[in-house]
């Protein structure tokens, strides 16, 4: 594909939500901005298609999105009116248990804590001042190290933030409130052991509570066909079928963004770094990998657990001490026999998903980072643990191991959908240690992917912060401000 040669003022590599984000941030100033995409279409991981059989429409990538409705960057955009509608179910998280009961993640701080027995009072007192909080302190959260507007909030919640979530765990005694609790803090994608793991289960609870778990009608693809949407009609250009191996192959432009792991942009870009810097891409980390199952069903998953039932998201692990272990054995490059399983139902609550009667599901379980290991047997077995008759109700699937996940988007190295572990080495200081993590040793050169703080996640935190850089250091503007209501 030939490109026309005239120059933009910006160019931004990788479409997925960082780079829309990035894109629209800058061309709200109304700058010339072009957007490329080495696949035929946008979205990177924000992707949905027929993968088991005609008329089942799965997501490839994000499936449920917490920080995509809760986004502070996101909720100034009027993306409503490019076709995004959200849909919460009933419960945003079950958790079920082998008794057949489950906790439940649903309405209020003040309804789930009346579920969780003796914990309740723990469970306000470590979630409500969160919920109260997040409004202000959602901007500080998800972005890079600065003084905070609201500096005694975001005190309190690094106090809460920086342990382990094992040692959070503490505050409860139940297994409802514990075995939630873990749930919630493996979307860490690392060992429960580790600081600052407690950060990502607060961050997702509060979000839960303020908007719930939703998922776009249609697929996850109509958030990326939104946001691209509305970066067109401001006057911004998209390219895709278009990948990008060299900086020759761009455009001159004043300024480049690139949606992309440290790893690509060494090959695209390291020429141009300077020693030091390239030396700490080339040491960054990345996590566990994921393995991911999609099926095609003749009804509902019918789990034990009512709560199940109505929730569009599933943490299928059991009690908090199974999850701890299978997440440490997965991070020490151990088969994992009972592994945490993340798991949706869209189609229970989208009817555009499935054809009438039928329905789908998406699933995966972490894996060390590469494995081949074909882990559809032990996913399905899990499953059926919490509901009996599942595999009967099978009518097709689809799996992808960690090497096709980072085939269909080549920024999950070794399947890691992070971008790079989100431990305390890496939270603030991805992808290297700098005064700026947006800003490369390269003049008028910027990352802005989940390698960048805030890190993974649909919420398009990293490309609002990393343009707004570009756009004081480059062009001396200033960003339209965040807003969160």
């Amino acid at each position: 594909m030939s490109l026309d040669k005239k120059d933009f003022d910006a160019v931004i590599v990788g479409s997925g939500p960082n780079g829309l984000a990035a894109a629209i941030t800058l061309q709200q100033q109304g700058l010339s901005v072009l957007l490329m995409e080495a696949k035929s279409k946008i979205g990177g991981g924000l992707f949905s298609a027929e993968l088991t059989l005609p008329g089942f429409v799965h997501d490839l990538g994000s499936a449920i999105h917490p920080l995509a409705v809760g986004s502070p960057f996101f909720k100034t955009l009027p993306l409503a009116n490019f076709g995004l509608e959200f849909i919460n179910p009933p419960v945003a998280v079950a958790h079920p248990f082998d008794d057949g009961t489950a906790a439940a993640l649903s309405g209020s701080a003040e309804q789930t804590a009346a579920q969780l027995g003796i914990d309740a009072k723990a469970y306000l007192r470590l979630i409500k001042p969160l919920v109260r909080d997040w409004p202000g302190l959602a901007p500080d959260v998800l972005g890079p190290l600065h003084i905070p507007k609201h500096p005694f909030n975001m005190a309190r919640f690094g106090l809460d933030a920086l342990p382990s979530a094992l040692q959070t765990a503490k505050k409860f005694r139940t297994k409802e409130a514990r075995g939630l609790w873990a749930g919630m803090a493996a979307h860490s994608i690392q060992p429960l052991s580790n600081l600052a793991t407690s950060a990502i289960a607060l961050v997702l609870t509060a979000n839960g509570h303020l908007g719930g778990w939703p998922l776009p009608k249609g697929g996850s693809y109509k958030i990326a066909d939104a946001l691209a949407a509305y970066f067109v009609s401001l006057g911004g250009k998209i390219e895709t079928g278009f990948e990008v191996k060299s900086l020759d192959q761009l455009p001159s432009a004043k300024t480049i963004l690139f949606d992309i792991t440290p790893r690509q942009l060494l090959k695209i870009a390291g020429h141009r770094f300077s020693n030091i810097y390239k030396w700490q891409l080339e040491k960054y980390r990345y996590g566990m990998g994921v393995f991911k199952v999609d099926w095609a069903l003749d009804g509902p998953i019918p789990f034990t657990a009512e709560a199940c039932r109505k929730a569009g998201t599933v943490h299928i692990g059991n009690t908090l001490e199974e999850i701890a272990a299978g997440e440490k054995q997965a991070s020490q490059g151990k088969l994992v026999e009972k592994p945490f399983v993340l798991l949706a139902q869209q189609s229970l609550f989208d009817a555009s998903r499935a054809p009438e009667g039928k329905h789908t599901a998406w699933a995966y379980c972490h894996v060390p980072n590469g494995s081949k290991t074909d882990m559809t047997e032990i996913i399905e077995r899990q499953v059926e643990r919490f509901a009996p008759g599942f595999r009967d109700r099978i009518l097709g699937k689809n799996t992808m191991d960690t090497a096709q996940i980072e085939n269909y988007n080549s920024n999950y190295i070794g399947g890691d959908i992070n971008g790079g572990i989100i431990d305390i080495r890496q939270l603030f200081t991805r992808p290297a240690l700098r005064w700026s993590p947006y800003k490369t040793s390269a003049k008028g050169l910027y990352i802005c992917s989940a390698s960048t703080p805030p890190g993974g996640g649909v919420h398009g935190m990293c490309g609002y912060y990393a343009a707004k850089r570009a756009l004081k250091e480059v062009f001396g503007l200033k960003p339209f401000p965040l807003s969160y209501h």
